[in-house]
């Protein structure tokens, strides 16, 4: 029986835990959630030692330090690696398409990037993931809560994944028998943030939220920066070397799915 062991046990990693589960994977974590305690070292390298393949969800801590290899490095040798990041690492590019081709650790998620880079040198494959959304988190939820905002910026434009084609092309990438590297896993419809606030309203039958500014808006810092970051993210390496076709290739699609569900 094939093994996984995924440290940290979060929003995505769970669906990929799931669907790994029902095709007779074995599978142990760290996290809330998880089976086993990060900190217990003599469990976690017993159950390292008996896995097949690794993945990481764990995000940076300052400076780019990865507890994930910091912890547990020397007990990763020779098994399949993997590494959910973020397609943050390319930082901004005025709106234009960004490939695994393009340099990195330019924009705000710099420790990210280190640690991305670090993934790549042990011969992980490292899934860089935009805006994730789905059932619980995405901008129906948003809308309902009343959280959601309309932002005058009209050549903003954000790519985005649904939750459960990142379980898909995780999966998709270990049965392909993929070579290490990096891969985008996002859909295929880059647009703006208003764009997707406009539709979900529409599926809900609710308002628009008025138009803002910035700084009418009165967003966090980490919300600020969100905006500060204009890209649209291709998916052709994942589709011609994993084989791997998102569900849900725009947000209408994806949205429509999660109104639909009980």
């Amino acid at each position: 029986m094939p093994r996984m062991f995924i440290f940290g046990l979060g929003y995505s990693a769970k669906r990929i835990a799931a669907r790994l589960d029902d095709t007779g994977w074995e599978v142990v974590s760290t996290g809330r959630d998880g089976t086993l305690a990060f900190d217990d070292h003599g469990t976690v390298r017993m159950a390292l030692a008996d896995a097949s393949h690794v993945l990481s969800s764990v995000p940076p801590g300052g400076e780019g330090v990865d507890s994930v290899l910091e912890t547990y490095g020397d007990a990763l040798a020779g098994k399949w690696l993997g590494y959910l990041s973020s397609t943050g690492v390319y930082g901004d590019t005025g709106g234009a398409w960004v490939d695994e081709s393009a340099p990195t650790g330019t924009g705000r998620r710099s420790a990210r990037s280190v640690c991305d880079l670090f993934w790549l040198s042990l011969g992980a494959l490292t899934f860089r993931l935009p805006g994730i959304y789905g059932p619980g988190r995405s901008m129906l939820d948003r809308i309902r809560e009343g959280k959601a905002r309309r932002i005058d910026m009209p050549d903003q434009v954000f790519s985005r994944v649904h939750v459960d084609d990142i379980a898909s092309g995780v999966i998709a990438a270990i049965e392909s028998g993929a070579p290490p590297g990096a891969y985008n896993l996002a859909d295929d419809l880059p647009c703006s943030q208003n764009r997707l606030v406009e539709e979900a309203c529409r599926l809900l039958g609710a308002p628009s939220p008025s138009l803002q500014s910035l700084d009418e808006a009165g967003l966090s810092p980490q919300g600020r920066a969100f905006y500060g970051e204009n890209r649209r993210v291709a998916n052709g390496k994942a589709k011609r070397i994993l084989g791997w076709r998102p569900e849900y290739p725009d947000y209408v699609a994806g949205l429509r799915s999660l109104l639909a569900a009980p």
